[in-house]
């Protein structure tokens, strides 16, 4: 039994932990492995080992970093096509189950996973991507790893990690109008700093979490790791266990999982090694002007002055973006825009953003790429792509795509792009590629006005 005032990160830890060294490392049971094209390292481990997958069928393949969005039939970049192809020769051979590229279920692994119900509460989910931490909005373990882990995944069915810190964020009250979870989390990370969470689990709780959808909730977590957190976390709830409730892979013993899904909660005075509150009614739509997540501001801000402590990173972030300190962001003129990711390219992602671009025409190009490919079927059925169509803008197939631009979906050097993804490091979406990371809302909004505006004022 669990001891009282344990937080959900100690129960959840202590559920999966088989033994314990004396350096405080502990060899963890994972309940669940992801594994998608970049994974061909681990397979080569285990070749060159003489090894087999110790539990098959607990470890899945996903077809999606390397997904062409276009052209599936006759992939012309033979890179592409060999990454595709030796992750299905991989998951054939060692018997795993494979959502492949023209599979009616493929995306991208961190929105196929809770869409078909192979995510649920109380779980260990690893994955050789480092936004796992997705999944964690479900009251789950779930972080990423590296080749050399995934490849002791593969092997062993465990993985051996050190217990983070907690740190507890509570958002409360209602947010405004036009603010997202993706607000909330680059609010925070921009709040507090780069590597502010760093060595912690964020613990995600209050009533503005509550009120969210595992939608949005799965957003906050995929990003917490921007803020430097091991992964982040939220409760279950009755929003949980009616999202999970029915799906493909979801258990089929549902009364005994609902009754010992909601006991995943955080005692009451439980401690917490660090803390953070935040008044919802505070956040406003953020946009990134720099290479990190954290280099944000409200769209009414200007970029701030660099002081002492960070004046070299922000000037090199500033050089690179083409901007100047104390510059206003709102009217800043782009090129191009990106509507996707396992960020922000679920279903109601997809509804914000057509709301905004209704009947209306974006003045830059475009892409928008579902995060599967059942969300794109379903968003087709409710007429969302002859929206985006109808503006101007790519409806394309599920995938990474201009995430990270590993299928050829890129941003050319030097031009400007409104994204909602996770990541505006240097080259991320193409070498010179200048992106700015804000809310579905406010991408559309940049796409029909050609530049960066509030949403809010639409």
């Amino acid at each position: 039994m669990n001891s009282p005032r344990t937080t959900l990160l100690d129960k959840l830890w202590h559920s999966h932990e088989i033994l314990k060294q004396d350096d405080g490392s502990s060899l963890l049971w994972v309940d669940r492995h992801f594994v998608h094209e970049g994974s061909h390292h681990a397979f080569a481990q285990l070749k060159n080992r003489g090894l087999k997958v110790a539990e098959p069928s607990l470890n899945y393949a996903v077809t999606d970093h390397y997904a062409p969005t276009s052209d599936r039939l006759q992939i012309q970049d033979a890179t592409i096509a060999r990454m595709i192809n030796t992750l299905a020769a991989n998951a054939k051979e060692h018997e795993l189950m494979l959502i492949g590229l023209n599979d009616p279920r493929q995306g991208i692994v961190h929105v196929v996973g809770p869409e078909l119900g192979l995510t649920t509460p109380g779980l260990l989910i690893n994955c050789g991507d480092s936004h796992t931490s997705t999944h964690g909005a479900f009251g789950s373990l779930a972080f990423g790893i590296g080749a050399t882990e995934v490849a002791h995944v593969l092997a062993t069915q465990t993985i051996w990690q050190k217990k983070p810190k907690s740190m507890r964020i509570t958002i409360d009250g209602d947010l405004g109008s036009g603010v997202s979870a993706k607000d909330i989390a680059l609010y925070w990370i921009g709040l507090l700093g780069p590597g502010a969470a760093a060595q912690h689990a964020v613990e995600y709780c209050g009533s503005t979490i509550s009120a969210l959808s595992m939608e949005a909730r799965m957003t906050l977590c995929n990003l917490s790791i921007e803020g430097g957190a091991r992964f982040g976390l939220i409760a279950p709830d009755a929003t949980t266990v009616n999202y999970v409730k029915g799906r493909t892979y979801a258990p089929t013993d549902w009364q005994r999982c609902e009754q010992d899904w909601l006991q995943l909660h955080t005692d009451a005075e439980s401690v917490f090694d660090k803390e953070l509150n935040i008044e919802a009614k505070d956040i406003a739509p953020i946009v990134t002007w720099g290479t990190s997540p954290d280099q944000s501001v409200s769209v009414t801000d200007n970029i701030p002055e660099p002081v002492d402590s960070n004046r070299k990173d922000v000037e090199t972030s500033l050089a690179y973006m083409g901007l100047k300190a104390g510059q206003a962001l709102e009217g800043l003129a782009i090129d191009q825009v990106f509507i996707g990711s396992c960020t922000n390219g679920r279903m109601e992602d997809l509804q914000l953003a057509a709301a905004v671009l209704q009947g209306k025409r974006s003045k830059v190009p475009g892409l928008v790429s579902p995060g599967s490919s059942a969300i794109k079927r379903e968003a087709e059925k409710l007429g969302l792509d002859q929206i985006f169509t109808a503006a101007g803008l790519s409806w394309v197939e599920s995938g990474c795509s201009s995430c990270v631009g590993m299928n050829g979906d890129t941003v050319d050097a030097g031009k400007r792009c409104a994204s909602t993804t996770n990541r505006n490091f240097k080259g991320r979406q193409g070498q010179g590629a200048r992106t700015h990371l804000m809310s579905p809302a406010m991408v559309a909004a940049a796409a029909v006005h050609g530049k960066i505006v509030d949403v809010r004022a639409l």
